[in-house]
């Protein structure tokens, strides 16, 4: 029986987790993803809410999307580490300079394994 090397591209990134670590890492970290939604109140239109939203998630090796409801509340999924959800629903808190949050609720949801990071 004969064996041949593999060679890893390190540019490509594992779906389990953004830091690009292999092995039993993706298995023994797979119970600290942690899937959120989250709906944002206040003056959240029209102040790039979206595209910050999708740097900070982005930033952060989160997936998930980001998106306006039409009753002027923006909604956002984030997949991904533990604590980088956390932090990432803490920033939405806040949101981008322009923004002016008023409300942030929050719903935890089983992880579906989003493919990325998008903007509907």
């Amino acid at each position: 029986m004969r064996f041949s090397a593999v060679t890893l591209n390190p540019s490509l990134k594992p779906p389990c987790h953004p830091s690009g670590n292999f092995g039993l890492f993706c298995f023994s970290r797979k119970r600290d993803m942690k899937r959120v939604r989250v709906i944002i109140s206040g003056r959240v239109q029209g102040v790039f809410f979206r595209a910050y939203t999708r740097q900070e998630a982005e930033s952060r090796g989160l997936r998930g999307w980001v998106r306006n409801l039409p009753d002027g509340r923006v909604e956002a999924v984030f997949e991904g580490d533990e604590r980088a959800v956390d932090d990432m629903v803490a920033w939405c808190r806040v949101g981008p300079p322009a923004a002016a949050v008023t409300a942030t609720d929050l719903v935890e949801e089983e992880p579906a394994g989003e493919p990325g990071f998008f903007i509907r």
